[in-house]
């Protein structure tokens, strides 16, 4: 499937005029969502490498994408994860969310397929609740939206703490212990929608290369001679 992904053309169009004759229908969207999830963090990268302050890694070298003063980095484009969501509430004493929706939805008398995925319930009951739109539904969705924010604003405070939480339970097969730069997309206005920034350009180059203008001014950042 790489082949699909990486070494053909970006172009979607290309991909989408593969389907009728070369990918199976079982595996088209796992094909897209690999070809969506490649792609724009190329493009992101690109931004990163436009910098005045950014050397781009010469061939493809093992956990270095670029080098900001002097000094490999190896970046990760990635979300709030749901796990260290999940953790953080278990850890302030707020509710299991998919929990808490089904008790609310039975309360507020929405039906939901209760045989269905934990996501897709999850999803089925936000829906219902959006569409309802009274008080009731209206000051659930928003508890969940405030509990995240809490934990966002956290993380803001204290990136080291997502850092250290990313290093900790990253993959068996990614492991490794190179520098890192974690560049985390989050809606705020709908978490679940994180994944559609990855295509804001527009949005991501100002802060991004404010980013490093910043960050190439930090003594503490540029090796020691």
């Amino acid at each position: 499937m790489s082949r699909y992904v990486k070494i053909e053309s970006p172009s979607f169009e290309t991909l989408i005029s593969k389907f009728d004759t070369e990918i199976n229908e079982a595996v088209r969207g796992y094909v897209l969502n690999t070809w969506y999830d490649h792609w724009s963090s190329v493009l992101i990268e690109h931004i990163f490498k436009s910098h005045a302050d950014v050397l781009p890694s010469v061939g493809k070298v093992k956990g270095v994408d670029f080098f900001i003063n002097d000094i490999p980095f190896d970046l990760k484009v990635t979300y709030l994860p749901a796990e260290y969501i999940k953790d953080k509430r278990k850890e302030k004493g707020f509710p299991v969310e998919l929990t808490y929706l089904k008790k609310k939805a039975e309360e507020a008398k929405i039906a939901f397929d209760k045989k269905a995925k934990p996501s897709d319930i999850f999803y089925e009951i936000v829906e219902k609740m959006k569409d309802r739109n009274d008080k009731f539904c209206t000051s659930v969705l928003t508890t969940l939206k405030d509990e995240k924010l809490e934990i966002l604003k956290e993380v803001q405070d204290n990136p080291k703490m997502l850092a250290t939480w990313l290093y900790e339970n990253q993959g068996e097969m990614r492991f490794g212990s190179e520098n890192r730069l974690f560049l985390v997309l989050v809606d705020t206005d709908d978490f679940n929608s994180s994944w559609k920034l990855k295509r804001n350009l527009d949005l991501l180059k100002p802060t991004i290369l404010s980013y490093l203008d910043d960050f190439t001014k930090q003594e503490n950042c540029r090796p020691e001679s």
